[in-house]
């Protein structure tokens, strides 16, 4: 169980640390991505966007404590990465991203919910049908 405690401690910290980026300087996160430019008022929306990587990273570093009671928290993430997987997959596949945009993001995704998922199913108790 404690190394999905670090797992989480890690996520969260790269939440945090994605939400501050969004908040402060949105506009130089995008370009240092590699980013096409976007109008300024871009910033509003990834500013909302900060937010949520924000409290989600906090909440993931406190629950990170007691892994085993938090486990709808470490769903919600492995959910989001998924999505995340998803979305880059469309954009790429389509052609509107480029893999040199999507490739990184895509692959902390892949890492992220295949980890949060193997040692939420290996870390389940014997009876439990909870798969995470």
């Amino acid at each position: 169980m404690k190394r999905l405690g670090y797992l989480m401690t890690l996520v969260g910290v790269i939440q945090l640390l994605l939400g501050l980026l969004y908040l402060f300087v949105p506009m130089h996160m995008l370009q240092w991505m590699g980013h096409s430019p976007v109008p300024a008022d871009t910033a509003y929306p990834l500013g909302m966007l900060a937010s949520r990587f924000m409290v989600y990273g906090f909440m993931l570093c406190i629950a990170a404590r007691n892994p085993e009671e938090n486990r709808l928290l470490v769903s919600g993430m492995t959910g989001i990465q998924l999505v995340d997987l998803l979305v880059g997959i469309y954009y790429t596949g389509t052609g509107i991203v480029s893999l040199h945009l999507s490739g990184f993001p895509m692959f902390n995704a892949a890492w992220i919910s295949l980890l949060f998922l193997a040692f939420t199913l290996t870390s389940s108790k014997p009876g439990r049908t909870e798969i995470a």
